[in-house]
């Protein structure tokens, strides 16, 4: 009976953001498979799957058991974009069924859910910030956890142009594709603005400098990954090949830009935890900072190979073990933290 209300509170507490796990893991699996590490990608695929079916789970559950609070989350503008990680980590987990461990069916279906989320999530987070009768204000309400919206609008174009790649009549899917790529980069310099005026022209104090804040130079890169794909899955004639030219170029454009925010985003957590003194605890935004460092390394792999520029592969042949050792240390400080709470709960218990 303990242990039933203790789920149920976590479950009521549980973070919109949560699916950040999947999108994490998830990449850092494909990363381990382009570098020649099979085991570590498989373990992680499947590590992968169960904290999927596991999040979903518990997410189908605070809907159910706990709709008001579900509704307050996603009518909040500094949290409603989290919900925006179920559809980018459903994508996610769809390309791995294409580049870590081919499964071709579920990706498929996978890309179906994935499109069907991604659909009713972004219009839903918009229209319910837009008509939202209380806003905080700006500088509570804008963070880097908007980007989420372009995080699954480019994930959701790479998993159909992987997709695409096997079928017998890819062009309508290359379209779409090409089109949500578009659609992903539009929104991105749209937000990106909002995001900078309200970190540059108002305070920003350390504790509110949050791991989401990552998301500035993850959804660059992942924006880098769907263009990549699609140079490299194009057609050798027709009106998508015409477009190659530009689609190099903007994708070039978008991997400098997530280029130059590494030293910066760096710089701004050596200033949040060394000199500001915020201690170092786990929280669910942690594999905010692990997916963009992952998805850094899938993208700039990718460039390469469609721009041939080999030189570029020095980068995520030495990113690859950054993006593990990330993925490891937030998994064992999480772990840790699970396993004090347990105990504390169980000794709460006892007495």
């Amino acid at each position: 009976m303990a242990l039933a209300e203790n789920l149920l509170i976590r479950v009521r507490r549980l973070d919109p953001g949560c699916f950040a796990l999947v999108m994490a893991t998830g990449i850092v699996s494909v990363d381990a498979s382009q570098h020649g590490l099979p085991r570590v990608a498989q373990a992680l695929f499947v590590l992968n799957l169960l904290a999927y079916a596991w999040l979903l789970a518990l997410s189908l559950l605070r809907l159910a058991r706990f709709r008001h609070e579900v509704v307050a989350d996603f009518t909040d503008p500094s949290r409603g974009a989290g919900f925006l990680t179920l559809a980018a980590a459903t994508c996610v987990l769809g390309s791995q069924c294409v580049m870590v461990r081919p499964l071709s069916r579920l990706a498929v279906v996978l890309a179906v859910a994935g499109a069907m989320l991604w659909i009713v999530l972004i219009y839903l987070f918009f229209a319910a910030t837009i008509t939202a009768r209380f806003k905080p204000g700006f500088t509570r309400s804008i963070n880097g956890g908007w980007l989420v919206a372009v995080v699954s609008t480019q994930a959701l174009s790479a998993l159909l142009t992987l997709v695409a790649a096997s079928c017998a009549d890819p062009d309508r899917l290359q379209f779409v594709a090409l089109s949500l790529y578009m659609l992903g980069a539009a929104l991105y310099l749209l937000i990106i603005t909002l995001v900078v005026y309200r970190m540059v022209f108002f305070p920003l104090r350390a504790r509110e400098f949050t791991p989401p804040y990552w998301i500035d130079m993850g959804a660059l890169a992942v924006t880098t990954l769907a263009g990549s794909l699609i140079v490299i899955h194009a057609p050798a004639h027709g009106a998508l090949a015409e477009l190659l030219p530009f689609v190099k170029g903007f994708t070039l454009f978008f991997w400098a830009t997530a280029t130059w925010w590494i030293p910066l985003l760096v710089i701004l957590e050596v200033w949040r935890h060394v000199w500001r003194h915020v201690p170092l605890r786990y929280e669910t935004d942690d594999w905010d900072i692990v997916f963009p460092i992952g998805m850094y390394t899938v993208g700039t792999f990718e460039l390469a190979q469609a721009l041939h520029a080999d030189f570029l592969l020095a980068i995520p042949a030495a990113g690859v073990y950054a993006s593990l050792a990330v993925w490891l240390l937030v998994a064992l400080i999480g772990l840790r933290r699970l396993y004090r709470k347990g105990w504390r709960h169980s000794t709460h218990t006892q007495h």
